[in-house]
């Protein structure tokens, strides 16, 4: 049981960062739209949620060793961790101008993975700089990316 609350807590964790800043810094490249960003992030919130969720359910089914009670547990822990980490990214962006609730939240995100990182990096007896360099730096390059493609849509409309 252990081993699947922890699977749904750092997929969901991992996935509500990455997805969540991803999202965040391509809408707001692309519109500047603090109601797009905040809707961005609810749509996170919930629907990937739900959608991590069933991805491990349905992951953990396959591999035909788990039993009924791990894989629900590893399901719930990835729908609640999806979820609640997802929507504490509103709250800069409720809070603060826009521009600077980016950065914030790119600051809080890459505090949760690296000290996701960490544990998991001093629980497995690895150099936790190297895990969460690694970790981090696929973060960025996803955020990067979506800020790309973000710009880029922005120039379709005119």
């Amino acid at each position: 049981m252990k081993d699947s609350l922890r699977t749904g807590m750092t997929f969901g964790l991992t996935s509500a960062v990455i997805t969540t800043l991803g999202l965040m810094v391509g809408l707001h490249s692309g519109t500047h739209s603090r109601v797009v960003v905040l809707g961005g992030i609810l749509t996170i919130a919930i629907a990937d949620a739900f959608s991590d969720a069933l991805g491990i359910h349905v992951s953990e089914e396959a591999e035909s060793v788990h039993t009924a009670k791990q894989i629900w547990a590893a399901t719930v822990a990835t729908f609640i961790a999806k979820f609640v980490f997802a929507l504490t990214f509103a709250a800069p962006v409720i809070l603060l101008p826009l521009s600077a609730a980016i950065w914030v939240s790119l600051v809080w995100g890459m505090a949760i993975l690296a000290a996701l990182s960490y544990a998991m990096a001093k629980s497995q007896g690895k150099a936790p700089w190297k895990i969460a360099g690694e970790h981090i730096l696929i973060a960025l390059v996803v955020i990067g990316i979506a800020h790309l493609v973000g710009d880029w849509v922005s120039t379709l409309g005119e």
